[in-house]
């Protein structure tokens, strides 16, 4: 990590085409401000961390989600007068064709 010592107004050069300026020092903190191209995606580090740590939960699930999608499948659609059933799966979990 490079450590540097800036002063209000004194500027940092990220390689051809950012350009980080010192705006104000505070007792609580320091004001930056950041001129780079728009493409370069510039974030604070917590907003990021909050940002990936909500992704985390969100795909999470536990038993009572799993169970609540397996409610929301459909059963099979019956079928219609004088058409034949759908042949039953043996034991095994396999259908008669892939016997």
């Amino acid at each position: 990590m490079l450590v540097l010592s800036r002063r209000v107004g004194e500027r940092l050069v990220i390689g051809d085409d950012i350009v980080v300026t010192v705006i104000e020092v505070r007792s609580d903190g320091v004001r930056l401000g950041i001129d780079a191209p728009r493409e370069v995606r510039v974030h604070r580090a917590e907003v990021l961390e909050a940002v990936r740590a909500a992704n985390v939960d969100a795909v999470a699930a536990d038993e009572s989600t799993a169970a609540a999608l397996q409610r929301l499948v459909l059963p099979p659609r019956p079928t219609s007068p004088g058409q034949p059933e759908p042949a039953a799966a043996d034991s095994s979990g396999t259908p008669p064709a892939d016997r």
